[in-house]
């Protein structure tokens, strides 16, 4: 249990409850279901110091990470968003043979991948060993480690140094950001770059996006919380983007030279406006939550009335949040249906729904399904065309349920 901000040290003050829940990716075989589950509070605070939301228990990423079911690349949002975001690095920067792109958590290599048909030399670090395994035979080179400062300096010594660094929504899993960050300073090069992706918490509580909140989410950032860190570490905020990924992100754009471009002072303006760094933005938070749970069981309980089936799709980690908070499970959901191959015949944690191919919802035709991967939706909506056009309905759950 974590007590004291894990970024200043400063008092913690508890904003949210939600409750005491199973790890969001622990997949379960069927030979598990009869067996205890591993539970642990899942609690937000903000630091009474410099107002980074977190979370107060720590779970060992080694019980996370070390084998981990989620992989990037079959998600073709994320793969067009760092196709894109590669082909401008390379032009703008003018990287070429003599470069070197490293990623933090590069997970199967969905973005390296981009750096290499570029001609771009590339180092993946990936802790999780069945993922890094994938990144290494799809010819990514990867090391399976847990990055920090120690590894940072390791390659400083062995010289490679990066003129690109990126980390992508894995900020927030480290619980020593500071020992994160002195990693990130240790590997750029003079002139380097780093890039973080992060969803933003301004948007998680204005659109109510409460299952973004779960034990491998250590952190949650706004763009003002995120500033001292970058300077402890003697790096500057330079650049920020608005990304639509996960109901809304920042991508943060860090160097050592202090030459910030106009959007970090308006992001920052927006959140000062927004009080996002004082308790008084999560007093309703809450109540918020508990209302959204009573609608989505009156919209559930109401189809069930009627005499519909209803299954979910997406078994990821904040449908886990959602189904574990709400109680909601086998009485209501029929089966959870996911693209990933890795997840198929697995059950999910807590709810123990059962986890089929998407071509499932075709084949079994269940009235409506609870779009757990909601942040996903455009995609998720165009592939399963077939299902909704032979009658098949999803319902979106936030931040207001509602049936597609």
């Amino acid at each position: 249990m974590s007590q004291a901000c894990r970024s200043c040290g400063n008092e913690l003050e508890v904003v949210l409850d939600l409750g005491v829940t199973p790890l969001a990716n622990s997949l379960l075989r069927e030979d598990q279901l009869d067996q205890p589950e591993e539970r642990f509070p899942l609690r937000l605070a903000i630091c009474r110091g410099c107002a980074l939301p977190q979370l107060m228990e720590t779970v060992p990423p080694q019980a996370l990470f070390t084998d981990y079911p989620y992989f990037s690349s079959f998600s073709d949002t994320m793969v067009r968003s760092a196709r894109d975001l590669v082909r401008t690095l390379v032009r703008s920067r003018a990287l070429g043979p003599d470069s070197l792109a490293l990623e933090v958590a590069s997970n199967d290599g969905y973005l390296l991948r981009h750096y290499l048909e570029a001609g771009v030399p590339v180092l993946g670090i990936e802790p999780a060993k069945n993922v890094a395994a994938a990144a290494q035979d799809a010819g990514i080179p990867t090391m399976c480690e847990f990055f920090g400062r120690d590894l940072g300096s390791r390659l400083r010594s062995d010289g490679r140094l990066a003129d690109v660094v990126h980390a992508n929504n894995v900020v927030a899993h480290v619980p020593d950001l500071n020992g994160l960050f002195a990693g990130f300073e240790a590997l750029l090069k003079p002139g380097g770059l780093l890039i973080i992706e992060v969803p933003h918490v301004l948007e998680m509580v204005r659109r109510l996006e409460f299952d973004t909140i779960y034990h491998e989410h250590v952190f949650y950032f706004s763009l003002s919380s995120l500033k001292p860190v970058f300077e402890r570490h003697g790096l500057h905020i330079t650049d920020v983007e608005r990304l639509p990924l996960h109901g809304g992100s920042l991508r943060i754009f860090g160097a050592r030279e202090n030459q910030p471009a106009p959007a970090v002072d308006q992001v920052l303006a927006e959140e000062k406006a927004a009080e996002v760094n004082g308790p008084g933005f999560y007093t309703d938070f809450n109540a918020r939550v508990n209302r959204l749970g009573t609608r989505l069981e009156e919209l559930l309980s109401g189809l069930q009335r009627e005499g519909e089936r209803i299954a979910a799709y997406g078994a990821s980690a904040k449908g886990s949040t959602l189904l574990n908070h709400f109680g909601i499970g086998r009485e209501t959901l029929e089966f959870v249906a996911d693209r990933s191959t890795a997840k198929h015949g697995l059950f999910t944690p807590g709810t123990h729904l059962p986890i089929l191919p998407p071509d499932a919802l075709r084949e079994r035709m269940p009235d409506s399904v609870l779009l757990l991967t909601w942040n996903f939706a455009d995609e998720i909506l165009e592939q399963q065309r077939e299902y909704r056009e032979r009658g098949g309905r999803f319902i979106v759950p936030v931040p207001e349920p509602r049936l597609l």
